[in-house]
């Protein structure tokens, strides 16, 4: 019976409607008017919009060194203090080495003056000597702990920005997840990336920079003590250097913003299409997917050549000052020397001093595109947390009050809400509900119609527009916001389950997960009819649910969601269409246990399938946001015209009669009584007629479940089971209090039971359940995604990297390649060139006054000439073998991608190839490995050239001086391999702890809503935090063992250095070889070693590229080996398809077959419907059909003249004719249009054929009605509802215009209306000669079919027409009707 809207609060309702219609969209009225948000506007959204892309315009450009340090905190300042101290004293120690090296050059210059004597030259060489291995000694100490400490200092920089972006995320409400434009899944990996970008910018990169700095200063310092006026003359170019090089430097960060921008596009492409795999492989949509990548890559690419281009100008340039600036010094110097001017060890201390600071900034440049990139990651992560604590949090949400108790009256008033995403869109649009405490209380509408709307705003995911909801008379912004959510459980049809055991899943449920014990689990299951499936997995309970559940079918991730929901047992439940997935007995089976459990409870059913509601089930009929009726069932049905009784009709057949079973242990027939009465309603008894054998054969079917085609296998066993034990209590069932619908709208009339009644549906604010712990319940359940970084890695050589190097590159990449490195060969001949022009500069300086000038002047001419060609030299050396880095990489994530999508759906469900893992692999591996080529080969292969050079010219010059230097070389190598290999290893390990913390990462903020509905934000809180600290904690380790070898290294050249002057001042006092040939050697020797020393500073760096190298190769090298490379004839699809004895099993069990001696032939133009249990095996025959999988035994032929076997068809040829529309839509982040025309080739549809296929699916009205129509962009998540965005999917299947179309439960989403004209469009499609195939649990559709298979236990049991099949009263009719 109806209300009467004069005497109740429905009139005020409706003045109150119109008078908001009048104000127009967006006014807020009410107890809202200055809490909640009004609709966005287009410029908010526009400023709202993507964080990685659009959130950081107003940075850009703002990314200063202060960047670098946004997230130091007063706990790093000791750690900051001591490396920055090190750094200095470690800065301090190569200056001093240029006062030694000075005393030693003067030492011999006057003993080639004949000053000294032979003895006088031994032993101040050795006392200079022995000044260089005391200095060498502490710049081992000094480099180790700075290396140590710096690393260490980045270490916490990466685990702050770490903790503090997971707080900031955990603390955004759902509407900021919504305003993201590529979704939270492009965000996450793009995060990561740019923290470690950050963390090795602040790490040894900028340490070395501090450290130069300072070398530079003191070295100046030198210079300026020793001569003033000769230092000024040497640096007179470099403020003009300076100047231009700031000039460069600007340039660059606008290329780093744009390229930052594009690899978030890249990002977006690559999480896009992995998360829907299945449907990239079922559309042919693998080269649209890596041409999108490759097109946003591309454009990255661009934007990083003109970093490259900048970085190399800077590099020649410094190397242009650096050596011509010996031009004018040594023609000066040679102007200063003499009795009342200079000595030339003076002279020569303040060209060193004034070497060493140019060449300690020269050494700055390579680290400084790192420290670029650093300091625009650190802006950009700066940006993302402050646009985090600008917007509102879920802590503006919280209300105070935490009542002791909750009754479960709900009521909804007048409520107005536009999503953020659709904000001139009303989805509830004065919208008025009450839900009585103890009630069950059913939401039916269309599609789209605003019902899951409800649940959303129940569990404050966001807030009303206008209007107020009351949960037991307080409104609920004034509720704890954790006490609202520990009251009210909603469970969706989209279940998500977390990367953990199914006990784990299910127990995470309880607010005491931690104490839950395994008894309660057990019950839980039961309760929904999961435990024989449990049983038959290899692990049972501890069973490992996958990435997302993807080890789980449809049903079995339902089933589960709502064991979890039993064990949580809140006052309020929400179920939001959480049984679609199930067979129609096992749906009726957990119906009924839920109706049940929830006696004295409230209950929000929200569903289309009107087949669900009772007669005497209260219900709302949602309409374009509004309440369009309400009332009992049995009185709206009576209301031909109203809206539900044409949901009745569209979804019912008049013989359509069932039965709904009840969840009752039973020994023989039994009568299951229900009674409802209430002040207008008269007792009214259903009775159900179970026998003992029927519901036995229904429940050994019932506890398995629907696998989509589009699903990983279900772990369930297909053979016979026992009978599950099932609750007792149900013989007699009697309901009281039922309100009438007058009085739903005046709770102060009902009479509520008292909290002594209605005790099972209280909630008390921090109430445990009563249970043994699962640890001590007799089992060990092993944390799921724990995995720990493996002891040993096969690592891979950088030989076996650059193997891959010329094959990746193209013929202009190849050309790029062999002038890099020609040019590389040149720039590595002036070190020792200039070296020997060096020392004939210093010969110069004791011969006589008179051609000390002209020599002077003769060779500072041929150090201009070497300057001028090593710096272009150096300019094409760096920015082609950038290019040919950039080129290499591309190459390989291109490559990667495609072998990636090329992978068996099984490979997606190994935990090493999780999302976003292997987008991070695709983004920042690629890009820590393109600096193997562009910045690291070119510094290794210069460096070998020049020593190579340097020890020829050396032997030719001082052949005994040279063999000394030589010797020493075992040690030099030793102690650098040495540093290579820890470095290497420890990089690795560093490396796979960050990945399980990203996993971690994405799992959280991926499934942000189950988590706050779940209020796990401490669960995830406390995991995510262990793997930080675990993370830290082998990277501090990493920084002690690497420190110690990185100083010994550093410092390993200076005690070479000191041995090879006291053996040459021992050759030059006895006579064996010249002076001026010692110096040569000298010079050579030192300026190649000393050049050498510069790559052991970039080993660390080596080590981290080549770690994610090997990470990159091992996807761009998987191997093609599936199944569906296999087939080469393209057959069109015109002939009859046969399954001939077809046994499968999947490959994650094969003892347990799914199909058995399978037999089924599908004609063209015939409508074929799989009907059975859940779990029979008939979303397996869609996947065979796919190729998705290959049969075990026997085969599937196309019946044309040769019975071509399908594993002989090209597999895109196949899936280009065949269109399948799953369960689970997937919707890509683009327009609609583009959604529905995908996989289509360019050229072969036009709009009016889109728009064609959106009218057969009943979609096109709803298009047509938004702003945007067609163009109207879909983000993630999706901002259609579910049945909307399985209409998309419908009307992406049918514009491919395929030979036949495979429907797997497409229309569960659906209400009646929509799934009739779905139903219609079969039927067509069916007459103009498609097969159509439809897996289905849905009586309607099993009409549509001419033909109906019912499958069980892998084989057809029953196959017929509709009639017959029911006529026979066999297993079918049983199904049908649901007497098992």
């Amino acid at each position: 019976m109806d209300y009467d809207p004069e005497t109740d609060r429905g009139a005020t309702m409706r003045m109150t409607k119109l008078a908001e219609e009048a104000e127009g969209p967006g006014k807020r009225v009410g107890y809202w008017k200055r809490s909640l948000r009004k609709p966005a506007t287009r410029m908010e959204i526009e400023e709202e919009r993507g964080m990685l892309g659009d959130d950081e315009p107003n940075y850009k450009g703002r990314a200063g060194w202060r960047s670098l340090f946004t997230f130091t905190t007063k706990r790093h300042h000791v750690t900051l203090f001591f490396a920055a101290a090190f750094s200095v004293l470690s800065g301090i120690v190569t200056p001093t080495v240029s006062i030694v090296l000075g005393n030693i050059f003067d030492d011999f210059t006057r003993f080639g003056a004949h000053q000294l004597s032979r003895h006088e030259l031994v032993s101040r060489i050795t006392t200079s000597c022995l000044a260089l291995v005391g200095i060498a000694s502490l710049s081992w100490f000094l480099n180790s702990a700075f290396y140590l400490l710096w690393m260490v200092f980045g270490e916490l920089q990466a685990k702050t920005v770490r903790d503090k972006l997971f707080e900031g995320l955990l603390n955004r409400d759902i509407e900021w997840y919504d305003k993201r434009k590529d979704g939270i899944g492009a965000l996450i990996p793009r995060c990561q990336t740019q923290i470690r970008e950050l963390q090795s910018a602040i790490s040894q990169p900028f340490g070395f920079v501090v450290q130069c700095m300072v070398s530079t200063l003191v070295a100046l310092g030198v210079a300026f003590y020793f001569s003033w006026n000769l230092t000024l003359v040497i640096l007179a170019a470099v403020p003009f250097a300076a100047i231009l090089l700031a000039f460069i430097s600007s340039k660059m960060q606008p290329s780093i913003d744009a390229q930052k921008d594009y690899l978030s596009e890249a990002s977006g492409t690559v999480n896009g299409a992995i998360s829907s795999i299945e449907t990239v492989k079922a559309y042919n949509g693998q080269q649209f997917e890596v041409w999108l990548f490759s097109s946003a890559i591309g454009e990255a690419a661009k934007s990083y050549l003109i970093q490259a281009h900048s970085n190399a100008l800077q590099i020649s340039l410094v190397v242009l000052v650096t050596l011509s600036m010996f031009v004018q010094g040594f023609w000066y110097g040679s102007t200063l020397l003499g009795p009342d001017g200079m000595t030339a060890g003076h002279i020569m201390t303040t060209f060193w001093a004034c070497m060493t600071a140019t060449q300690s900034f020269e050494q700055i440049l390579p680290h400084m595109i790192v420290i670029e990139k650093g300091k625009a990651a650190g802006a950009a992560l700066k940006a993302i947390i402050f646009r985090m604590e600008r917007g509102r949090k879920i802590i503006d949400m919280r209300g105070n009050q935490v009542p002791k108790n909750c009754a479960g009256d709900i009521d909804v008033r007048n409520v107005s809400f536009a999503y953020p995403t659709r904000p001139s869109q009303w989805a509830l649009n004065q919208a008025s509900f009450f839900f009585p405490a103890g009630e069950t209380t059913f939401v039916v509408g269309r599609s789209g119609s605003g019902k899951s709307t409800l649940g959303n705003l129940l569990l404050r995911y966001y807030e009303p527009n206008s209007g107020e909801i009351l949960i037991d008379g307080h409104p609920i912004q004034t509720l704890d916001l954790n006490w609202v959510r520990n009251v009210i459980t909603l469970v969706q049809q989209q279940c998500v389950l977390f990367n953990e055991t199914i006990s784990r899943n299910i127990a995470l449920g309880c607010r005491d997960h931690e104490g839950i014990g395994v008894e309660e689990v057990k019950k839980a299951c039961q309760f929904s009819l999961l435990q024989e499936t449990i049983n038959d997995m290899p692990n049972g309970l501890n069973t490992p649910v996958g990435i997302g559940g993807n080890a789980m079918s449809g049903g079995q991730r339902q089933r589960i969601a709502i064991a979890r929901a039993r064990l949580r047992d809140t006052a309020v439940l929400i179920l939001d269409e959480s049984t679609s997935a199930l067979d129609q007995v096992t749906r009726s089976l957990v119906m009924s246990a839920i109706r049940e459990w929830r006696q004295g409870k409230t209950t929000i059913v929200i569903t289309h399938d009107v087949s669900q509601v009772l007669e005497n089930d209260f219900l709302y009929v949602v309409d374009s946001g509004r309440v369009v009726q309400e009332g009992y069932r049995k009185a709206l049905v009576s209301d031909s015209d109203g809206l539900f009784c044409s949901f009745v009709k569209a979804g019912s057949h008049p013989s359509d009669s069932r039965q709904i079973p009840s969840r009752t242990e039973l020994s023989s027939p039994v009568t299951v009584q229900r009674s409802h009465s209430d002040d207008s309603i008269g007792p009214h008894t259903r009775e159900f007629e179970i026998s003992q054998d029927s519901l036995d054969n229904r429940l050994l079917e019932s506890s398995r479940d629907t696998s989509s085609v589009f699903a990983s296998p279900s772990l369930g066993f297909q053979g016979p089971r026992e009978l599950p034990g099932l609750p007792r209590g149900m013989e007699s069932i009697e309901l009281t209090g039922r309100m009438t619908a007058t009085n739903r709208y005046h709770p102060e009339k009902f009479e509520r039971r008292g909290p002594s009644n209605i005790t099972s549906n209280t909630y008390t604010a921090g109430s445990p359940f009563n249970t043994t712990p699962l640890k001590t319940a007799g089992w060990k359940e092993k944390p799921y995604f724990t995995r720990k970084a493996p002891s040993k890695k096969r690592v891979v050589t950088l030989k076996k990297i650059f193997a891959t190097l010329w094959p990746a590159l193209p013929w202009t990449g190849r050309l790029n390649l062999i002038l890099g490195f020609l040019f590389a060969v040149a720039h590595a001949s002036a070190t020792p060139i200039f070296g020997f022009c060096f020392a004939k500069l210093l010969s110069a300086f004791y011969l006589q006054s008179a051609r000390r000038s002209q020599e002077a002047e003769k060779w500072s001419l041929a150090v201009l000439t070497i300057a001028i060609a090593d710096a272009t030299a150096s300019y094409f050396m760096h920015y082609l073998l950038e290019a040919c880095g950039q080129s290499w990489v591309d190459s390989l994530r291109l490559k990667a991608l495609t072998r990636i999508l090329s992978q068996p759906r099984a490979w997606f469900d190994d935990p090493k190839n999780a999302f976003s893992l292997l987008a991070e692999s695709l983004d920042r591996n690629a890009e820590e490995m393109r600096n193997l080529i562009g910045r690291f080969a070119g510094f290794v292969f210069v460096a070998a050239t020049m020593v190579t050079i340097g020890i020829t010219w050396s032997v030719a010059i001082c052949w005994k001086l040279t063999i000394v230097g030589l010797a020493a070389t075992p040690f030099l190598y030793g102690i650098t391999r040495g540093f290579e290999y820890i470095s290497g290893k420890w990089e690795g390990r560093s490396n796979d702890q960050a990945e399980i913390a990203c996993a971690i990462f994405a799992e959280t903020f991926e499934n942000v809503r189950t988590v706050r509905a779940l209020t796990l934000e401490g669960y995830f809180r406390g995991k995510y935090a262990r793997a930080t600290r675990e993370a830290f904690r082998v990277g501090v380790r990493r920084a002690a063992y690497s420190g110690v070898f990185f100083g010994l290294t550093d410092s390993g050249i200076q005690f070479v250095t000191a041995l090879i002057f006291y053996y040459g001042a021992l050759l030059a006092a006895s006579g064996q070889f010249h002076v001026s040939d010692t110096l040569t050697a000298f010079s050579l020797l030192i300026f190649s070693m000393s050049n050498a020393n510069v790559v052991i500073t970039f080993i660390p760096q080596i080590s981290s590229s080549r770690d994610t190298a090997a990470r990159l190769l091992r996807l761009a090298f998987l191997p093609l080996t599936s199944h569906e490379q296999y087939g080469h004839k393209r057959t069109p699809l015109t002939s009859a398809l046969t399954f001939h004895n077809v046994s499968f099993s999947y490959p994650s069990r094969p003892s347990y077959p799914v199909l058995r001696n399978f037999n089924l032939t599908i004609q063209p133009g015939t409508c074929t419907a799989i009907v059975g249990a859940s779990g029979s095996g008939k979303s397996t025959l869609a996947a065979l059909l796919l190729r998705l999988y290959d049969p075990t035994s026997g085969k599937i032929t196309i019946d044309d003249e040769e019975n071509t076997p399908l594993t002989q068809i090209h597999t895109p040829t196949l899936r280009s004719q065949i269109a399948i529309v799953s369960q689970t839509p997937a919707l890509f982040p683009t327009s609609i249009f583009a959604n529905i025309a995908y996989g289509l080739p360019e050229g072969t549809y036009t709009a009016s054929d889109i728009h064609h296929a959106a009218q057969l699916a009943g979609i096109h009205h709803f298009i047509s009605t938004l702003p945007s129509s067609y163009h109207t962009q879909l983000s993630s998540p999706s901002p259609l509802s579910g049945g909307q965005a399985q209409c998309v999917a419908i009307a992406r299947a049918l514009a491919r215009k395929p030979k036949m179309l495979v429907m797997d439960e497409a229309t569960s989403c659906l209400d009646a209306e929509s799934a009739a004209v779905v139903r219609e469009a079969v039927r067509r499609v069916a007459e103009a000669g498609v097969a159509v195939i439809l897996v289905t649990h849905e009586r309607a559709m099993m009409r549509v079919a001419g033909r109906i298979c019912l499958v069980s236990k892998g084989q057809i049991m029953e196959e017929g027409g509709w009639e017959e099949l029911v006529g026979k009263k066999g297993e079918f009719w049983r199904l049908v009707e649901g007497r098992g």
